[in-house]
């Protein structure tokens, strides 16, 4: 069987969104240890003290350190972090000590600055996937509702391509990667013990197709330094990878097969889409047709083949698609469609979206759903269409990508409500 394939299937259930409960840190091997939540903490220990690696969101930490105490106190010389993002740095205050040295690479203080900037709009389309964790994780709980900025930690220590350090014996190598999801990734390198801590240079799923965009905001990244990234990681040759989420990867050769069929697939998708642009094929026809031939199948739970192809096009072209006029302007069509509708008859778009859907059109069926609300939102039929193109589409998706599973159901709840009270 394909090991790749096989270890994709093997993969825990994302979508269960569960905060830091634990009771008991859970053991890695004899010197790591790992404590689960929406993103990992670990611990390394030492003769001379812990290396904390990643501190979880802040809300969450308070869990982290109490499993991580029972097994070693202390003292915390360092805190090394794998990137910016608040589920792996919001926790660093409570982990700090006197003395204790955050280690981050140099543009952890503009990933932090981005964040800032972009607070407000990135917590509200956040919360359409994470609300449902934030919120068990706030019952019972004195503390303000936490949100996702919770802690701006700013490192002692800062590198830019490389930094090592000896804490108890163990040597701790820390490189750039920047192909990750933020330009101030880095990984972690015990090469005493041909051990790799990736944080989310590959996403939280491992081998899965990368998220070269953000459906819940943030800046594109881009396939080069990605590619970059991976190899600098695959001439380690690490024998355990131990990611961001979830539990480690064991074995040379699985670790290795994985990398050269993430290479690879990442290399085609963007051959051809950059082929098929220059041929003069648009980014929709593309994002149809763009598909990994079997021999480089990775999974596609969080980052999709059709959504990096747009990226990919976008990043070389722009948002101008030299399609219509219209683009150039902040008129768009959606505010005409209450004329259209108008023109037509709410019935007879409804009608005309429900063909559509028997035919096994459910994109064109919602375009036409999406049309008929825009020109009446309470209209009972325009709804259940809209309501039946989402089951259709997530029926259809088999609920694999985070991402497109988590807004699909979004909208399925907020029309089914919309559909009791017309």
């Amino acid at each position: 069987m394909d090991i790749v394939k096989k270890l994709v299937a093997e993969r825990p259930d994302f979508f269960s969104n569960r905060p830091a409960q634990q009771e008991s840190a859970t053991r890695i091997n004899d010197f790591i240890y790992m404590s689960q939540g929406l993103s990992n903490a670990y611990m390394v220990v030492t003769p001379a003290g812990r290396v904390v690696i990643n501190t979880g969101m802040g809300f969450e930490s308070p869990v982290h350190r109490k499993v991580f105490d029972a097994v070693c106190p202390g003292p915390t010389p360092y805190i090394l972090l794998t990137q910016g993002h608040v589920d792996h740095v919001g926790g660093v205050s409570l982990f700090r000590e006197p003395g204790t040295q955050l280690v981050a690479q140099r543009n952890l203080a503009a990933c932090q600055q981005d964040d800032r900037r972009i607070k407000a709009v990135r917590e509200s389309h956040s919360s359409i996937w994470f609300k449902s964790a934030l919120s068990r994780a706030a019952e019972g709980e004195a503390a303000p509702r936490p949100t996702f900025v919770q802690d701006v930690p700013t490192a002692d220590i800062s590198f830019d391509d490389r930094y090592a350090l000896e804490v108890g014996g163990t040597r701790f190598e820390l490189y750039s990667t920047p192909g990750g999801e933020t330009v101030d990734s880095c990984v972690v390198w015990l090469p005493q013990h041909r051990i790799l801590f990736s944080g989310n240079v590959f996403g939280p799923l491992f081998p899965h197709f990368p998220n070269f965009n953000t459906v819940r905001g943030d800046k594109y990244r881009w396939f080069e330094p990605y590619l970059e990234s991976l190899r600098r990681i695959r001439a380690l040759e690490p024998e355990l990878l131990i990611t961001g989420h979830f539990e480690p990867i064991v074995g040379k050769e699985l670790i290795r097969a994985c990398l050269d069929r993430l290479e690879g697939a990442v290399d085609y998708v963007h051959r051809e889409t950059l082929k098929g642009m220059n041929t003069g094929k648009d980014i929709w026809t593309l994002m149809r047709e763009v598909q990994l031939p079997p021999e480089l199948y990775v999974g596609q739970g969080y980052g999709k083949v059709s959504w990096a192809v747009r990226t990919i096009w976008e990043s070389y072209m722009g948002w101008f698609k030299a399609q219509a006029t219209s683009e150039l302007y902040p008129t768009q069509p959606r505010e005409v469609y209450p004329d259209l509708v108008e023109l037509a008859g709410i019935d007879a778009v409804v009608a005309r979206g429900r063909r559509k859907l028997a035919a096994a059109d459910a994109e064109g069926a919602l375009l036409l759903a999406e049309a008929a609300l825009a020109a009446d939102g309470a209209d009972a039929g325009a709804l259940q269409l809209a309501l039946d193109c989402h089951r259709a589409i997530l029926d259809r998706s088999g609920s694999v990508n985070f991402w497109e599973t988590g807004w699909l159901k979004t909208r399925i709840e907020k029309l089914e409500a919309a559909l009791r009270r017309s």
